[in-house]
């Protein structure tokens, strides 16, 4: 690959995708706040530059995998960035966001030229390694068909595309992230349900997901819960399940379950 594509959030999971692309050819720019997590791309070849807007380049490629919304704004308004983008480059923002931050950050990157496309990831860093990765995209057409190989590199077993309309992608992500963790605290109960009746929760969830839940997730999660004798936590889902009650509230709709376990994660 000729083309140098700038890559900015090297955490558990942009650090593996940014590794697959090194793997599959691509040169790499790359950014991390903690600067020392790029150590293991710059072992295999990557730049690492000191600021968001020295990963771009003129008419180039950038993607971005980093926390939350005020992470992402702060990337795209830091000086210079989207004036080094310029006009025809491309960001793809992978981060899970608010729907209305992928519209106000789109609005901004056309002021200056450039083209944002949303591809927020579902999938764990091992998937990632896996190249095992599911990507909902939105965007200008010619852009995602630009960067569609690069997501395939990324490790993106299937891209779906959500349309011209940024924000179809992270409402995906938002919904679906919602599912994941109200399934996970299901079999959570469950399980301890079964354990603590004297019932092997591993021999429970096999027959289940064998059967009647036989869904990546619950197989995944159920193995993971099964063997724990107390939960795994993660700020994730509490900042997902936040994100999916505000979207729902600015399109006036009530979220009984989503709250509760808003709750729950809060009380954790």
């Amino acid at each position: 690959m000729s083309e140098t594509i700038g890559f900015i959030g090297l955490g558990k999971l942009g650090l593996p995708i940014a590794t697959n692309l090194l793997q599959a050819g691509y040169e790499l720019r790359v950014y991390n706040r903690t600067a020392s997590k790029a150590e293991p791309l710059v072992a295999q070849g990557a730049q690492l530059v000191g600021r968001p807007a020295d990963t771009a380049t003129s008419g180039g490629i950038v993607a971005s995998i980093v926390w939350d919304d005020a992470a992402l704004e702060s990337i795209v308004m830091s000086d210079g960035f989207l004036e080094k983008l310029g006009a025809g480059g491309v960001h793809i923002a992978m981060s899970t966001v608010l729907p209305e931050t992928s519209k106000r950050l789109a609005a901004i990157h056309a002021q200056h030229g450039c083209i944002y496309v949303e591809a927020p990831i579902f999938g764990v860093p091992a998937a990632a390694v896996a190249r095992n990765l599911w990507i909902p995209c939105a965007g200008p057409q010619q852009a995602k068909e630009r960067v569609r190989p690069l997501l395939q590199a990324m490790g993106g077993k299937g891209i779906f595309d959500f349309g011209e309309e940024v924000g179809a992608a992270n409402i995906v992500k938002l919904a679906g992230n919602f599912l994941i963790v109200s399934a996970g605290h299901s079999i959570g109960e469950a399980l301890a349900m079964a354990r603590n009746s004297g019932v092997d929760p591993k021999a429970v969830i096999d027959m289940l997901t064998s059967t009647l839940f036989s869904a990546p997730i619950y197989q995944s999660y159920g193995q993971r819960v099964a063997e724990l004798s107390t939960p795994f936590q993660s700020a994730i889902p509490l900042k997902d399940v936040g994100l999916f009650k505000k979207t729902s509230q600015q399109v006036e709709l009530s979220t009984p379950i989503a709250n509760m376990l808003y709750d729950i994660l809060q009380s954790a």
